[in-house]
This record gives structure tokens, C-alpha cells and sequence, in this order.
């Protein structure tokens, strides 16, 4: 399956799983998070360009999944803590409806949702969009007794996904088309919008950025008192398969920037914080 921020809590509460490859991330570089934004309605009183003025504000977040992640390290940047604000755990496609209704001031979320307020919520500001404030996680995940017994199969599939990846990169318009397929009410225009954003994270590569992706996510939501304990990530991510992929068909990654070397790594590779 493909799981992102709820894996750690699902990992957390004894679910085995194995972290095989990205759905969405950047295996390039530390910061990866094209696909978010902060929107804010008119008249909120918060600032393009100026964090500080999410202070006092009402602002919406779904819980335990990476726009919640991205909303409190933007307050973090600003020099905030999550006291200094109001969450309010909302659902991202009710957002742009509280934020039409002023039940809120602001909400963080990935797209469409941000691409929508902005077309369908009048006076709606993108107070923030990316800005590699959070590395995005996003991952492709199986329990550990089926990992292990299914080599090939994983190999497979990572190959299929990775060239429908690329496929991806290079035609964002018609990978638009398919999108509004199976999102209802998406529109054209907006899930083009969206693409452009999307397919920068669309990097099935497994790096060292990626095994600090989690362990940040982790060491923030714990410095925050959000979670009570940890885990090894080293424990609980399996490169080998991708890495095969990776060298048995480099084809499927040539579009892509080259992993740094300081990043790239081999079988066997443990992070270190």
C-alpha cells in the first residue's frame, strides 16, 4: 500500500511494516514538499510572505498525515509553537468549505485542495507554498513476512510504478486527465494545476534524504509531545529492491537529477542521524 505520516503512527501501535520505495518524495534532497501550501482567507489578517501573522489564527489540518506535519513545522519557521495557534482537525475536502464559510482563517494541505480555495474561495491567499519547510514522506509499504517472501514480486512492481512515474514526468497534462477519473468533481484545469507540483515528487528512489525524511518527521512530532516514543528507522525501510531496480533499469530514472553521493546508498545502509 502507500502510506505517508500514518505509517509512523501505525508502526507505533505494532504494525510491522517495511518502507520499499517513494510515491512521493525526492530522493535529491532534503526538502521536498512542492505539493503543499498554507491558504488563507480574505481578511484573516495573515500575510503573504509573512509567517509570524499565523499567530492567533484559526487553522485547519488533518491530523497525523503530512499537512498537519507541514503546518507545524511552517509554525516552527516562524518561530511559533503549536500553542500559538488553533488547529482544528478537518477533512481536506471540507477545508475550502469552512474557509468559504470563515469557520477558519487558514488551512494546510496538499493539492488539489490549495488549487481549489484558490479558484473557488473569493480573496483566498497562498500564504506559503513549499519552500522544503518538511521533506515529504511518502511511501510504498507491506508487512515484513510477505517482504520477505516476495522478492521478485516487489522488484515488479517497483519497476511498474517507477516507469508509470516517468510516464508521469513527461505528459503531466494527460496524467492530469486520468486524475479527474477517479477524484470526483475534479476539474481539468485544476488537476493540471496540481500535476506540476505533483510530478516533482513523483521519485521512486530510495537515498539517505529518504531515511531522514522519517526520522525527522519522527524527531519533530516528538520534540512537540505529539508522540510519546519513536522507532529505528533504519528498521522499518528495505532498499535493496529499489536500489536492484535502480541498476537493472536505469531508463526509468534518466529524466531525474542523480542522487548526490552523499546521499546515494548501498544494501545494507544504516542512518545515522
Amino acid at each position: 500500500m502507500q502510506v505517508g505520516v500514518p505509517m509512523i503512527g501505525a508502526v507505533l501501535r505494532g504494525m510491522d511494516l517495511v518502507a520499499l520505495g517513494n510515491y512521493s518524495g525526492n530522493a535529491t534532497k532534503a526538502g521536498s514538499d512542492a505539493t503543499m501550501a498554507i491558504v488563507a482567507r480574505e481578511g484573516s489578517g495573515i500575510v503573504k510572505g509573512d509567517l509570524s501573522t499565523l499567530k492567533g489564527k484559526k487553522i485547519a489540518a488533518s491530523f497525523g498525515t503530512i499537512n498537519h506535519l507541514y503546518i507545524l513545522a511552517t509554525l516552527e519557521k516562524a518561530g511559533l509553537k503549536p500553542d500559538d495557534v488553533t488547529l482544528v482537525n478537518t477533512p481536506p475536502p471540507d477545508m475550502t468549505v469552512a474557509l468559504l464559510a470563515k469557520g477558519i482563517d487558514a488551512f494546510s494541505g496538499w493539492d488539489p485542495w490549495p488549487i481549489v480555495a484558490g479558484k473557488d474561495v473569493p480573496g483566498a491567499v497562498e500564504i506559503i507554498r513549499g519552500g522544503d519547510v518538511i521533506s515529504y514522506i511518502g511511501f510504498n509499504v507491506a508487512l515484513r513476512p510477505w517482504v520477505q517472501a516476495n522478492g521478485e514480486t516487489i522488484e515488479k512492481f517497483l519497476a511498474a510504478v517507477s516507469e508509470a512515474d516517468q510516464w508521469m514526468r513527461k505528459n503531466p497534462k494527460l496524467a492530469a486527465q486520468v486524475a479527474t477519473r477517479w477524484i470526483p468533481g475534479l476539474k481539468q484545469e485544476v488537476a493540471e494545476a496540481a500535476m506540476q507540483f505533483n510530478i516533482q515528487q513523483a521519485d521512486r528512489r530510495l537515498s539517505a534524504n529518504n531515511y531522514r525524511a522519517l526520522w525527522s518527521a519522527e524527531d519533530r512530532l516528538s520534540r512537540l509531545g505529539i508522540l510519546k516514543s519513536t522507532f529505528d528507522v533504519n528498521a522499518h525501510i528495505e532498499p535493496k529492491h529499489i536500489l536492484k531496480v535502480m541498476k537493472d533499469r536505469p531508463e526509468l530514472f534518466a529524466d531525474l537529477p542523480p542522487i548526490p553521493e552523499t546521499a546515494a546508498i548501498t544494501p545494507g545502509y544504516v542512518f545515522k542521524p
